[in-house]
């Protein structure tokens, strides 16, 4: 699924940075996606505090699978045009 896999990539991208988060229109994502990106970045970096790296990237996988699964499970994201 793309949307999982653009979530995934800036997930990792911005915990292993460190740093906040951009644009999410420069990242190619909806305003939806971004916010399952939001979501997954800071349970992850919860996650990588107490258990590790690997954990939280356990974690980004399996997260932005069931955000996007959940967003998408209709075939067409709710909540209005622009989300």
């Amino acid at each position: 699924m793309l949307c999982a896999r653009i979530v995934v990539h800036w997930s990792r991208e911005v915990l292993d940075g460190g740093g906040g988060y951009g644009d999410y229109q420069s990242m190619g994502l909806s305003d939806g996606q971004y916010e399952i990106l939001r979501s997954v970045v800071d349970a992850a970096r919860a996650v990588k505090k107490r258990e590790g790296a690997r954990a939280a990237d356990e974690l980004i996988a399996r997260r932005a699978h069931e955000g996007c699964a959940a967003r998408y499970r209709s075939g067409t994201p709710d909540g209005g045009p622009w989300r």
